[in-house]
C-alpha cells in the first residue's frame, strides 16, 4: 500500500482496520517485555477465582500499542506520529477478536497535520478503547 498524501485526504476517510486475537503466548511475551507481572494477564485460576474476571484479561497498554501501529502502518514514510492518547473503557478477554481502526477527524493542510479518531472494537462492535492522534506529514 502506498503512503497517503495529505492533499488526497478528507475528514471521515477511514484508516485500514486490523484484527487481533491474542493468545496465551502473545500475552505472556508482551507482559514479559514490559515487566508486567500482574497475574490477570496469564494465570487463569487467579484471574477467575480471585479477581473474578470471566477469563484472562488483555492488557490495556497492548491495545494502545495496536492503535499506534494502526496509525504508523497507515502513515508509512509520509510523516510521523506527533501526539497520541487513548483510554481503556472496557476490559477484553482472551479468545476475543479485537479490531483497531480509525478515521480522519480534521486536516490542517498548510501545517501538514491530520487529526485522527481511533478505536479498538470488540466482537460486538462496541468501542472499548477510544483514542486520538495527530500526525505531521513530511513536506
Amino acid at each position: 500500500m502506498n503512503p497517503p498524501r495529505i492533499q488526497d485526504l478528507k475528514p471521515g476517510d477511514p484508516l485500514p482496520e486490523r484484527t487481533f486475537t491474542p493468545t496465551n503466548v502473545s500475552l505472556f511475551l508482551y507482559n514479559a517485555a514490559i515487566w508486567n507481572a500482574h497475574r490477570i494477564h496469564y494465570d487463569q485460576d487467579y484471574t477467575t477465582g480471585v479477581e473474578k474476571h470471566p477469563a484472562i484479561v488483555v492488557d490495556g497498554p497492548l491495545q494502545g500499542d495496536w492503535l499506534t501501529q494502526t496509525v504508523i502502518n497507515w502513515l508509512g514514510d509520509a510523516g510521523r506520529l506527533e501526539t497520541f492518547e487513548y483510554s481503556n473503557r472496557r476490559a477484553s478477554y482472551l479468545g476475543e477478536t479485537l479490531i483497531s481502526g480509525g478515521s480522519i477527524k480534521s486536516l490542517e493542510t498548510e501545517a501538514g497535520t491530520v487529526a485522527l479518531d481511533l478505536f479498538i472494537k470488540n466482537e460486538a462492535g462496541e468501542i472499548i478503547t477510544p483514542g486520538s492522534a495527530v500526525v505531521r506529514f513530511t513536506p
